[in-house]
């Protein structure tokens, strides 16, 4: 079928034969069992990455759940995938994955930089008991050594919308296999696994929610990762909840709208962007210079619906105190948009990288990824063009006046 078709259709093959419409809700945490044999047998399918068996059923929602399976059926089915497996947040799904990854004793990573600013410092804080090397798209053939477990990316990058070359990392990784996290793409606008990934991870809380009101993480790839990473869900406990997975099974079916909608406005918002007088660069790939190696329309379908970009300080500068101040005053004069952290919901929301979502990576990092004191980065929603752009115009030119009057 045609992707938007399965994104209404996909995880919901069993509703008929309920007698239902809409996807249930399973709120049981345990299950009953009709014989001792038949549970055990459940069991032992399921801490070995498995399924339960019809006979012995699913015993506790620890171990399976079926609203959480119906989504994770639907996103498998978006991404091109045998399998996905959901979490209570992305980062408890990186978590999972990295651990998983390291379950055969490669316990190295290679992290492509900039990435999310958590991952970055979950990946360097070694707490998971790996190390990581960090390097550039260019250089991840001479950072994979023989116990290099993953290759870890994010593309679109976080937050200066850069785009990574999937399929040339999975080439220059060899055997090793490749992450990508792709929050910011969505299954709408690339599929990394036919590019060459092992692993595709998104942060669901964003476009895949769509509305702000669940937290979740979800990892697909070939049902033999999706084996080791339900047993590392089963023992960690990294569960999300079903009334989670059924918001975020109903955002499935508007997610091309969504993203396609809010795709459009960022790109027109981007090129008005560029004539303001008080911004500098401007992070989309539309923007021409932006899209170096041609990966829109190749990679990706198109764009995005995320942007960036610097709002500058009253001498000029993009960086530094005087940049700070302006995009705290950019910050502090919107009317219609929402200073907030977090992406991909229904209105739009601004934030500042290096203050928040990057500060709690290393400042090299914040510094050779060009994240500045003046960036701030926008997650586009579904408002009018015009209605936003005469929001953020007024907040930028707020910004370098000092703020809002209050």
């Amino acid at each position: 079928m045609h992707p938007d078709s399965l994104a209404v259709h996909a995880g919901r093959d069993d509703l008929r034969a309920l007698g239902v419409h809409a996807p249930p809700i399973d709120l049981s945490t345990t299950y009953p069992f009709e014989s001792l044999d038949a549970a055990v047998g459940s069991l032992d399918a399921m801490m070995e990455g498995g399924g339960p068996t019809e006979a012995g059923g699913a015993i506790y929602s620890r171990l399976h759940s079926p609203t959480v399976a119906r989504f994770e059926a639907g996103l498998a089915a978006l991404e091109g995938a045998e399998a996905s497996v959901a979490f209570a947040s992305g980062m408890a799904a990186l978590t999972a994955l990295v651990l998983a990854a390291a379950s055969e004793g490669r316990r190295h990573v290679v992290g492509v930089r900039p990435i999310y600013g958590t991952t970055d410092r979950l990946l360097s804080s070694g707490l998971l008991g790996t190390t990581v090397t960090w390097t550039d798209q260019a250089g991840v053939a001479g950072a994979v050594r023989d116990d290099t477990g993953l290759v870890m990316i994010e593309t679109p990058v976080n937050p200066t919308l850069d785009l990574v070359d999937v399929a040339a990392v999975a080439r220059a990784a060899g055997d090793v296999p490749v992450a990508v996290d792709a929050t910011f793409g969505t299954p709408v606008l690339q599929q990394p696994l036919a590019l060459g990934a092992a692993l595709v991870m998104h942060s669901a809380t964003k476009f895949i929610g769509g509305h702000g009101d669940v937290l979740a993480g979800v990892v697909a790839g070939s049902e033999a990762w999706a084996g080791r990473l339900r047993q590392v869900r089963i023992l960690t406990g990294a569960n999300l909840h079903p009334q989670a997975a059924y918001l975020l099974h109903r955002g499935l079916a508007t997610l091309p709208l969504r993203v396609r909608r809010s795709q459009a406005t960022a790109t027109a918002l981007a090129a008005r962007l560029l004539d303001h007088p008080g911004v500098g660069a401007v992070y989309h790939p539309s923007v021409a210079g932006r899209d170096p190696r041609g990966l829109v329309g190749t990679q990706m379908r198109g764009p995005g619906p995320m942007l960036a970009f610097e709002v500058l300080g009253p001498d000029g500068a993009p960086d530094g105190p005087g940049a700070f101040a302006a995009a705290d005053g950019f910050l502090r004069a919107l009317r219609l948009a929402t200073p907030a952290v977090s992406l991909g919901s229904t209105d739009t929301l601004a934030q500042h990288p290096a203050g928040l979502t990057q500060r709690v990576s290393t400042g090299e990092a914040r510094s050779k990824g060009g994240i500045t004191a003046g960036l701030v980065r926008v997650s586009v929603g579904l408002e009018h063009a015009d209605d936003l752009w005469v929001d953020l115009r007024q907040a930028i030119d707020a910004g370098r006046d000092g703020g809002p009057v209050r």
